[in-house]
């Protein structure tokens, strides 16, 4: 994070950890991130960056790379639903 952003002011949150680093206390659990390439939160660039982090993890240290995954889509910050509903199920047997 190393940012100071509203919602990761609460005991030096921004300074302490990243969104890898809080996305990583999932594993073995399936991660998955959708981002639009108009979002205007962070750039592309920030959130693939980040992304990979937790792609390593699960792919080097929990050898278990199928579990996370990544979706761009064109669009601004909303759910797609495409990749994500598809992941869903393959991991969670949702609908």
């Amino acid at each position: 994070m190393l940012t100071p952003e509203y919602d990761m002011l609460e005991f030096d949150f921004a300074n302490v950890v990243n969104y890898s680093d809080l996305a990583k206390l999932m594993a073995p659990r399936p991660f998955m991130v959708e981002r639009g390439h108009n979002d205007m939160v962070a750039p592309d660039e920030w959130v693939a960056h980040e992304y990979a982090k937790v792609r390593w993890f699960y792919d080097t240290r929990m050898r278990l790379p199928d579990r996370t995954a990544i979706e761009f889509f064109n669009g601004p910050h909303e759910i797609k639903g495409k990749g994500t509903f598809e992941f869903l199920r393959q991991h969670l047997g949702w609908p």
